[in-house]
C-alpha cells in the first residue's frame, strides 16, 4: 500500500484522554472526570500504563554485582549534554516497593521495565548474579501482589561493556547465542509470572544512533556522516547491526515457542521506533519517498519478521552492503512475533532527496534518500532527528493502520507516547506508555 495519509476517527479522542490520565498522583484522573470519561469508556483490552528502562530507572550501577553496561561508559565519559549519569537513576533499585506502591494507588494497569542485563548476568554470559536476580523477582512479585500487569523488555540499550570489549557486541553474531542465553534466564526465572515479552527495545534506533551517527554508545560511526569517532563504518555498520538483532530476536521467539510457551502461555515481540510519515507534496516523487522512508524505518524490522526478508527497495539502495538471510535464516525469522511494540512520538513531512542518492560513498541516510521536515515551513534534512517533534495524534492512528494493513492484523502495542520536555528526554528518559491491542 501506499502512505498516504488517513482519517480522523474516534482514536485521537481516545489518545487525548490517554495523555490526561498520566500516571501523576491522579491529577489527570481529575480532569478525565470533568470531561465525563472513566474507565467503563475504554474496551476491556485496551490498558493503561507507565513504562522504565532499568539504566535510567534502577540507579545502584556498582552493587550486588552488577557490571558496568555500554551506558555507564558512555555517561560516565561526560556524554550527556548535562554531564548526568545513571549512577542513582530514581533510585528504584532500593524504592521499587514505594513506587509499585503509587501506581497502584494511580490506577495502572500494565508496567513495561527492562531487566538489566549486566544485573542479571555480570559477566555477560555464565552464571546468574543471585542479587540480581533477587531484585527482579522481589519487583516482580509486588507487581503481582497488586495485580499489575506485567511487561518485560529484555534489553533496553543497555549491552554488557564485557562483551562489548570482547567482541564488539551487536557487530558480531556471536551476540545471537549470548542473548538467546540470557534470554533463556529470564524466561526461566519470572516467565511464571510474566506474560508479555519484548526483546528489544528499538533496534532501528540503535542501529542509526550507535553505529551510524554515533550519538549513542558504543558511538561507532566514520566520516562524513558520524560526530566524534574513532572507529567504525557508518556505510555498512548499521546494517549489520540490525541484521544480528533480528536474529537474535527470532532465536529467543524460537526458544520461548518450544521451551516455555506452552507451559508459561505468554507472548513476545519486538518493538521500534515509529514516526508517521506525510507526503511534503502529492508528486510522484515524494509519495514514493513517504514509501521509501516507511520501508527503511519499520519495513527493516518488521518486514523479515513477518515475511522472511528486507523490504526490496532496501536491497536495491544498499546493495551488497545489506547482509542477506540465508534460506535457513529466513525460516527463522518468518512469523517470529506475536506483537509489534512501538514508541510513536510525531509525524513529520517527506519529500523525495535524489540529491545525495548517488554519490560514491553511502550511508543510511544516503540510501533512503528522503528529505524530512517538522512543519511544512521547515528547510528539512536529509535524516529525521527528533528534537521540537509536534503533536500528532492522526499520525499515530495513520501509523496503526498502516502497520494493520501491512503485517496481516498483527497486535500492536503502543510502548511508549508522548511529548518530550527537553533533550534528554529524548535519550530515554521515562515516558508514558499505554498500550492498544489492535
Amino acid at each position: 500500500m501506499r502512505a498516504m495519509p488517513c482519517a480522523v476517527s474516534l482514536i485521537q479522542q481516545l489518545l487525548l484522554v490517554l495523555l490526561l490520565v498520566a500516571p501523576w498522583r491522579g491529577g489527570g484522573a481529575t480532569v478525565a472526570r470533568a470531561l465525563n470519561f472513566t474507565r467503563v469508556d475504554f474496551p476491556g483490552d485496551f490498558v493503561f500504563g507507565a513504562g522504565t528502562s532499568a539504566y535510567q530507572y534502577e540507579g545502584a550501577t556498582d552493587e550486588d554485582g552488577r557490571s558496568p553496561s555500554i551506558w555507564d561508559t558512555f555517561t560516565h565519559a561526560g556524554r550527556m549534554p548535562d554531564k548526568s549519569t545513571g549512577d542513582l537513576g530514581a533510585d528504584g533499585y532500593h524504592r521499587y516497593k514505594e513506587d509499585v506502591e503509587l501506581m497502584s494507588h494511580t490506577g495502572l494497569e500494565a508496567y513495561r521495565f527492562s531487566i538489566s542485563w549486566s544485573r542479571l548476568i555480570p559477566r555477560g554470559r555464565g552464571p546468574v548474579n543471585p542479587k540480581g536476580l533477587q531484585y527482579y523477582n522481589n519487583l516482580i512479585n509486588e507487581l503481582t501482589k497488586r495485580g499489575i500487569q506485567i511487561h518485560v523488555t529484555l534489553y533496553h540499550l543497555d549491552f554488557p561493556q564485557i562483551l562489548e570489549d570482547e567482541y564488539h557486541g551487536w557487530l558480531s553474531p556471536r551476540v545471537v547465542d549470548d542473548f538467546t542465553a540470557f534470554a533463556d534466564a529470564c524466561f526461566r526465572e519470572f516467565g511464571d509470572r510474566v506474560r508479555h515479552w519484548t526483546t528489544m527495545d528499538e533496534p532501528n534506533v540503535i542501529a542509526i544512533a550507535a553505529y551510524d551517527s554515533g550519538a549513542f554508545p558504543p558511538c561507532r560511526c566514520s566520516a562524513p556522516f558520524g560526530m566524534n569517532c574513532t572507529t567504525g563504518d557508518s556505510t555498512v555498520e548499521p546494517y549489520t547491526v540490525a541484521h544480528h538483532s533480528i536474529l537474535a530476536h527470532a532465536s529467543a521467539v524460537r526458544l520461548y515457542r518450544d521451551k516455555y510457551q506452552a507451559t508459561q502461555g505468554g507472548v513476545v515481540g519486538m518493538n521500534i521506533y515509529s514516526f508517521w510519515n506525510y507526503p511534503f507534496s502529492p508528486t510522484p516523487a515524494d509519495v514514493a519517498a513517504t514509501q521509501r522512508s516507511l520501508d527503511f524505518m519499520v519495513g527493516w524490522i518488521l518486514d523479515p519478521l513477518v515475511k522472511g526478508d528486507y523490504p526490496e527497495i532496501m536491497k536495491k539502495k544498499a546493495g551488497s552492503r545489506i547482509p542477506s538471510f540465508t534460506k535457513e535464516q529466513s525460516e527463522l525469522i518468518r512469523g517470529a512475533i506475536d506483537f509489534v511494540g512501538i514508541n510513536h512520538y510525531t509525524s513529520v513531512y517527506v519529500s523525495d532527496g535524489k540529491s545525495g542518492a548517488d554519490a560514491s560513498l553511502r550511508d543510511y541516510n544516503a540510501d533512503m534518500s528522503a528529505t524530512f521536515r517538522m512543519s511544512r515551513n521547515d528547510s528539512g534534512t536529509g535524516q529525521f532527528i527528533p528534537i521540537n517533534m509536534p503533536n500528532d495524534p492522526q499520525g499515530l492512528q495513520c501509523m496503526l493502520q498502516y502497520l494493520t494493513d501491512t503485517y496481516q492484523n498483527i497486535p500492536i502495542y503502543v510502548q511508549e507516547n508522548g511529548k518530550p520536555s527537553h533533550l534528554l528526554s529524548i535519550i530515554f528518559l521515562f515516558t508514558v506508555f499505554f498500550i492498544v491491542l489492535i
